[in-house]
């Protein structure tokens, strides 16, 4: 009996893949699918996606995924739907019911906008309980599995923007349970079944998330993205032909980092992993002229990326290099 091919560590091609995920699976379900289609192993993601949630998840693909750290810290939105009345272990739809609390009489609209509005700007967030935080190396949905009881973390987060679209009554809801629609605007970090947890308890009852879907992660964006269903069906040639009609080249990826292009003696010191003073950027003649950005992209002549950089000591050293990418080479699916 024929066996599959094994994907090949190295990649036969390189960028990011915008995938809008589906209920159900995890992120790491759908980095195994982008795996199998495109040919390699060398796949993973940014931005975690509960199994609930969807929306645009970014996989990094070969070199692509030497992004990944960079593009992770970039801004999210998301659109969310907060139920009053019942808290769960897990702060979604998917945990046991831990708590009951009767909405407030009279909860409005106009009430739900005026709390939520404390939670904009920066403050002190603590993670869910079932999350992938991990403390004393091992996860805290892995510790909460094996019934541990741990106090998860306080982060630093900012919430950038936060708007209360709607709030309705839970037909036939036997706690008389209220939906709020929200849409935010958030920083790296952020939980969105933490804020829905705090919204309700500063509203004076209990609360978790039923739906989530992230609509931006940084510049990439759900109209941008690939179906996830696609990936997770038969992975024939259509399919693995539509996936890499939609990898975003290198290129364009790191165009949210800011990009400057030098010449091919740049290019070979780059390659040396040596840093660039100022009059190697030519035409380039100050230091405004280079993007502002902690880490940016320095292009080849060819438009073909080469490195990711920083600037110190009035030079722009080397933060991760990439080097020429090789032809690609279709995989064949062919048993041998």
């Amino acid at each position: 009996m024929s066996k599959k091919p094994r994907p090949p560590k190295t990649s036969p091609v390189n960028g990011l893949l915008v995938v809008d995920k589906p209920v159900g699976p995890t992120s790491h379900d759908v980095v195994q699918w982008a795996r199998r289609v495109l040919g390699t192993s060398q796949v993973g993601h940014t931005g975690t996606l509960d199994p609930m949630a969807t929306g645009v998840l970014v996989l990094g693909v070969g070199q692509g995924t030497k992004l990944m750290a960079h593009l992770g810290a970039e801004d999210k939105c998301y659109e969310a739907v907060l139920r009053l009345g019942r808290g769960t272990s897990t702060l979604d739809a998917e945990g046991e019911v831990t708590a009951r609390a009767p909405v407030p009489a009279g909860l409005d609209l106009a009430r739900v906008r005026e709390v939520a509005a404390g939670f904009v700007g920066e403050h002190s967030q603590q993670a869910p309980a079932v999350s992938a935080i991990k403390i004393g190396g091992r996860a805290l949905h892995e510790r909460a599995r094996a019934g541990e009881v741990v106090d998860a973390p306080f982060r630093d987060v900012v919430c950038h923007a936060l708007e209360v679209r709607d709030v309705a009554q839970v037909a036939d809801d036997p706690d008389g349970a209220v939906d709020v629609s929200l849409a935010l605007h958030t920083g790296k970090g952020y939980y969105v079944r933490s804020l829905g947890r705090d919204l309700a308890r500063a509203l004076g009852t209990e609360g978790h998330l039923v739906a989530l879907r992230r609509t931006r992660n940084g510049h990439f964006d759900a109209d941008m993205a690939l179906d996830g269903r696609l990936l997770a069906g038969m992975h024939d040639d259509a399919c693995r032909a539509a996936t890499r009609a939609a990898l975003l080249p290198l290129p364009r990826a790191v165009a949210s980092l800011g990009t400057l292009q030098v010449d091919e003696h740049a290019v070979l010191e780059l390659r040396f992993g040596r840093a660039l003073p100022l009059d190697a950027l030519a035409p380039v003649r100050s230091w405004d002229e280079v993007p502002a950005g902690p880490v940016f992209a320095l292009l080849g002549p060819d438009g073909q990326l080469v490195a990711l950089v920083e600037r110190r000591d009035e030079r722009l050293h080397v933060v991760r290099g990439f080097p020429p990418s090789p032809p690609e080479t279709p995989w064949n699916t062919s048993s041998t």
